[in-house]
């Protein structure tokens, strides 16, 4: 799980996934609560699957008696879930400090 950078894009698909960590979620479903076009998501479920974070597997179901193709399925894992709340904290929290007013400087 180490070296992955928590992105904008990394950040709104955590974000999405952890809304409902043991629901099982699709692209379109993750596209349109993300916000980010099939060329962002795709290559960042990727990711979060090389690191551990994220399991897939694809819908069972026959394409034709359904009317559309099976669709792969994307979910946290335990471990993704536990990471992702801790990284999504760490970044909250640098925001906030970035967010406090600093010292105003003396005018002389």
């Amino acid at each position: 799980m180490d070296g992955l950078r928590m992105t904008t894009a990394v950040v709104k698909v955590v974000a999405a996934l952890l809304a409902d960590p043991t629901a099982d979620r699709y692209g379109l479903e993750l596209m349109r609560t993300t916000g980010l076009p099939s060329g962002t998501l795709y290559p960042v479920l990727e990711r979060l699957q090389r690191a551990g974070w994220v399991e897939a597997y694809w819908e069972q179901l026959d394409p034709a008696a359904a009317g559309r193709p099976a669709r792969r399925y994307y979910r946290l894992t335990a471990d993704g879930t536990a990471a992702a709340r801790s990284e999504l904290a760490a970044l909250h929290q640098q925001l906030g400090r970035a967010q406090q007013p600093s010292a105003q400087p003396r005018l002389t």
